[in-house]
């Protein structure tokens, strides 16, 4: 146990260690400096050339929005009609057939919007054209998003009065070319090397000892695990996702993935503070996503390592901890350090089943998803953690008696409003189709559904309550991991699951850049005494507080119907 623990460290060190060169090199590349990628300019311009982009020319917010907005509609578009016919295309050696219209909905959405939920089974749901053109595709573009409307708040940020949040196809092409490709290359080759395959071979045959014989997929999986982790997107080339021994073979691999998906979180946060000059700032904001982050991960490994009281009480000792649903090589604790970070970032890839965590592992698991900003996605963490900034801004200019100002700009009622519709949006979305959900078990269990809600959940009592808390959780903070006890995959669950997944994914990113394009237009005001300084601790635990605050007051009601309850039942 004493191993796994210090794996643990190891791991999050490892990561810090690297985040910080990765963020001076991503503020470099955003900010036009000289980097050792500059080679890639002639494919830029040539791309910026056959797309008719002028690269010189700024966007506004509105601007910038509609120029996202419309590529991904166009993404989600072409995802949709190749998974719908993915059976008649080419590469397709497993025969695998069309998908269903309510599950294309569904997946296109949800590898649109980085969430990566997977309501069908990796190996055998899609082909190998729709892995890699669909899936692939689709993990990289979307992490690119992200981190391209996380630099239009930086430019906001970074001049003290302008319109000008950048132009998005320019900052989309080189997180493409300068960032995701060349460290997804690496990490691709790594993995490869560790005995994750990357052919196009179909099926293979393996006869065990006992003499059975079991058919196991392929394919070339390597490149989308890269992705997937360094993209925060999640999903599985396989079913059993990161605790599939082809996905994750070994603890290096499993050390590898785990700081691949925190890494560019991370970074951006170090990129931030060099970018924008303000590197106290992006200290603070480093600080307190990570006393969050320990918050939520200490609670989880202690009661992974502890084990189930129920088997206590029955005499069993449990010397390993709690391994139902966790694998022997990696262990409960190194298991909940995954669980805890892969659902604080939105990556949502598991090396163990979620479902089988201790009522508190769940808890945090569900926490992390709810407040979504302890480091948080590719570029969509900050986003989020700046709605709390605003908020917390706010209450503390009425605590003071002052106009409340953020970095040189009054904080006036658009922005306030534009940041608590944000937050309560997000709240409505997880318990308003989470009621809705229950409300069909209870009163329409025999319902003509293609699962029959009376056997949508494998649990029954306040586990199967969380399992269906679980799932909207999931969709809203664009997460994908589940609890994987809930059938999911039928029309209610796909098409109520899309829908969460749309609004949880666009609202939070269009409220932040709307708010930092207003603020970045309005007369800049100079320090002074007055002035609140957002770079101080002290702002930094009133924003911890205020983030404390709003979950409690938005979701203590639900998690006291699952994970609480299950857990005061449990002892």
């Amino acid at each position: 146990m004493n191993t796994e623990i210090t794996g643990i460290i190891a791991s999050f060190l490892i990561t810090v260690l690297l985040a910080i060169p990765l963020g001076r090199y991503i503020a470099k590349v955003y900010a036009g400096e000289k980097t050792f990628t500059d080679f890639l300019s002639p494919l830029e311009r040539f791309i910026y050339k056959f797309c008719h982009v002028d690269p010189k020319k700024g966007m506004g917010w509105k601007e910038f929005l509609k120029a996202m907005l419309t590529i991904n509609l166009l993404w989600l578009i072409y995802a949709f009609v190749l998974l719908l016919f993915q059976g008649h295309l080419p590469l397709n050696p497993d025969k695998n057939p069309d998908m269903p219209a309510d599950l294309t909905f569904n997946t296109a959405i949800s590898f649109l919007v980085n969430c990566n939920l997977q309501d069908y089974s990796g190996e055998t749901g899609v082909t190998y054209l729709t892995q890699l053109f669909v899936i692939t595709f689709l993990q990289f573009v979307s992490a690119a998003t992200g981190i391209a409307c996380l630099v239009a708040v930086f430019n906001g940020l970074k001049e003290k009065t302008t319109k000008n949040l950048g132009n998005f196809w320019v900052i989309f092409t080189q997180t493409m070319t300068r960032i995701l490709l060349p460290l997804a290359l690496i990490m691709a080759i790594l993995l490869v090397f560790n005995g994750t395959p990357a052919s196009f071979d179909g099926k293979d045959t393996i006869t065990t000892l006992q003499g059975d014989t079991v058919q196991v997929s392929r394919g070339p999986a390597a490149g989308m695990i890269a992705i997937k982790h360094l993209g925060t997107n999640g999903g599985g080339w396989f079913g059993a996702n990161s605790a599939h021994p082809l996905e994750n073979p070994n603890y290096f691999t499993n050390m590898l993935e785990i700081t691949a998906q925190v890494l560019i979180p991370v970074a951006l946060l170090f990129a931030m503070g060099i970018y924008i000059r303000r590197k106290k700032f992006a200290y603070v904001v480093f600080g307190i996503m990570t006393v969050g982050m320990l918050c939520l991960m200490l609670p989880t490994v202690i009661s992974e390592i502890r084990g189930n009281p129920e088997i206590t009480r029955m005499g069993v000792l449990q010397a390993t901890g709690a391994m139902e649903g966790k694998e022997v090589r990696l262990g409960p604790a190194a298991s909940g350090y995954w669980s805890i970070m892969t659902t604080i970032i939105s990556t949502g890839s598991v090396n163990s089943m979620h479902d089988s965590s201790m009522p508190v592992s769940g808890l945090m698991q569900m926490l992390g998803m709810m407040i979504n900003s302890f480091y948080g996605g590719c570029g969509v963490g900050f986003l989020n953690y700046l709605i709390y900034i605003i908020i917390a801004v706010f209450i503390a200019g009425l605590m003071i008696g002052r106009t409340p100002e953020f970095m040189g700009h009054k904080v006036e009622a658009r922005e306030v409003k534009i940041a608590a519709l944000v937050t309560l949006l997000s709240a409505f979305v997880i318990k308003g189709f989470t009621a809705l959900a229950a409300y069909y078990f209870v009163h329409h269990a025999n319902a003509d559904w293609a699962v029959k809600p009376a056997n949508w959940l494998n649990n029954p009592g306040y586990h199967g309550f969380s399992e269906m808390l679980y799932q909207f959780t999931s969709t809203n903070a664009n997460n994908g991991s589940g609890f994987e006890g809930l059938s999911d995959n039928n029309p209610f669950w796909n098409i109520t699951g899309g829908l969460a997944m749309i609004l949880g994914r666009f609202l939070p990113i269009i409220g932040p850049v709307a708010i930092v394009g207003l603020l970045a237009g309005k007369k800049y005001i100079p320090e002074s005494q007055g002035t609140l300084k957002v770079d101080s601790y002290t702002f930094g635990v009133m924003t911890f507080a205020v983030i404390i605050i709003i979950t409690a007051l938005s979701y203590f009601p639900p998690l006291v119907l699952g994970p609480i309850a299950e857990y005061l039942n449990m002892h």
